[in-house]
């Protein structure tokens, strides 16, 4: 029968490099090793052996030690200090017996030792043996290497995605009477499923949403993308924030609950992707302080009265396609002063290290300690209570927030803000 040639890379039999300076034993091995099937390099010196590695590096080397000029731990050694060389497996064969010759083979580097005279039999399964190692550990190396680059691809494709999912936040939040505007948008992986927004409408109305895609990763990024698109600006053509445009671009604003309406109609829910999406959008109306809203299964405005304690609004309503009935719209009237808070439900459910959730009450009750500040600086105390009850460890999910207040004065000056 004819013995299976081992292979180490594209069918091609393994090579190996042997190393002994008495010129019999190189034969004797060289013959051993050409019958069963190998590539076979015979070197007779420690320099010589050196040269051919490193010139076309063999899959093992059978190195002898006791050699003139160079003995093979120092062989061993200068293979080991060469990066191209330094996995190639080398097993020692010598009529050294003593214990301490094997110890002091394998710390120079070698894989195995073998004690001459050895037998026939024995030297091939050593030989097959460490072969197959290195051979894995070839395989070992490449698949590491592959998934390097995949990780590298996919690490930009994710910060690419990410820039993409950046556009569709506010970015200079035009003027809108004398409103002021604040916002935070921390997603807790490099994709979010949250989204928000702030949109003029015309007319001294402004359009404000938060939305939250359960779960995480690519699959809730592209459908809060894909929500995010259709709440986009009336000059986007996809947008519905907006209904019957005629000749002369005039426009009719899309009362709330027929957005959701519209959204639930468009996103019915998937069993086997097993997403959905909860949202609260309103639209207010500078002149007056109505703000008119509906909420899809998601946390409710809060609004902070200037001079009194901060409230949850009402806020009934499924989430986007878990079901058919209709969205009910409700409104609250804004004066002088007044701020109201959109967030998502990472903001009250925030853990802290025993598991704890922040909760409602701690909800309000930061807001209420931002009062006194500007909307930024109100902003930034509720996001400092949460990171402090989350303590060191990676939020759960993502956290957004999106405040507007009316100012006191008419003629104030409009500003706008966003925390990074």
């Amino acid at each position: 029968m004819n013995p299976v040639k081992p292979e180490i890379d594209s069918g091609k039999p393994a090579n190996i490099l042997v190393v002994d300076d008495t010129s019999a034993n190189l034969q004797v091995l060289t013959g051993m090793l050409k019958d069963r099937g190998y590539k076979v390099r015979p070197a007779p010196s420690g320099k010589l052996a050196l040269l051919a590695a490193r010139r076309e590096p063999p899959d093992l080397i059978l190195l002898d030690i006791n050699m003139p000029e160079m003995s093979g731990y120092e062989v061993c050694e200068f293979l080991k200090a060469d990066e191209r060389l330094k996995g190639i497996p080398v097993i020692f064969i010598s009529a050294l017996t003593e214990q301490l010759d094997k110890v002091k083979a394998f710390a120079a580097g070698g894989v195995d030792y073998i004690t001459k005279p050895f037998q026939m039999e024995e030297l091939h399964a050593r030989v097959e043996t460490h072969l197959k190692l290195r051979r894995l550990q070839v395989e070992l190396l490449e698949t590491n290497a592959r998934l390097e680059k995949a990780n590298d691809r996919m690490s930009r494709d994710l910060q690419a995605a990410a820039r993409i999912q950046e556009t569709f936040l506010p970015r200079e939040v035009p003027r809108v009477a004398d409103l002021d505007f604040a916002w935070i948008y921390r997603p807790c992986d490099e994709l979010a499923g949250d989204g928000l927004n702030i949109i003029p409408l015309g007319d001294g109305q402004v359009g404000l949403y938060i939305l939250d895609v359960s779960g995480h990763g690519v699959a809730s990024a592209l459908l809060s993308v894909t929500l995010s698109r259709l709440l986009s600006p009336p000059s986007e053509p996809s947008s519905i924030l907006i209904q019957d445009r005629d000749v002369a671009n005039r426009f009719a604003v899309t009362p709330p609950a027929v957005v959701a309406a519209r959204l639930n109609e468009l996103f019915p829910f998937d069993a086997e992707i097993g997403q959905f999406a909860t949202m609260v959008y309103g639209v207010l109306n500078a002149a007056t302080g109505e703000f008119r809203y509906v909420s899809a299964g998601h946390p409710g405005p809060i609004h902070l009265p200037s001079g009194a304690a901060p409230v949850i609004l009402e806020s009934q309503g499924f989430p986007i396609g878990l079901a058919d009935d209709a969205y009910e719209e409700r409104s609250i009237r804004l004066a002088a002063g007044d701020r109201l808070y959109l967030y998502s439900d990472g903001v009250s459910e925030a853990m802290n290290p025993d598991g704890q959730q922040f909760g409602d009450a701690r909800v309000l009750t930061a807001i209420g300690q931002g009062r006194s500040e500007p909307l930024q600086g109100g902003v930034a105390t509720l996001l400092g209570e949460i990171t402090r009850w989350n303590g060191s460890g990676r939020p759960h999910d993502d956290i957004s927030i999106l405040a507007i207040e009316v100012p006191f004065a008419a003629d104030s000056a409009t500003s706008t803000s966003k925390l990074s």
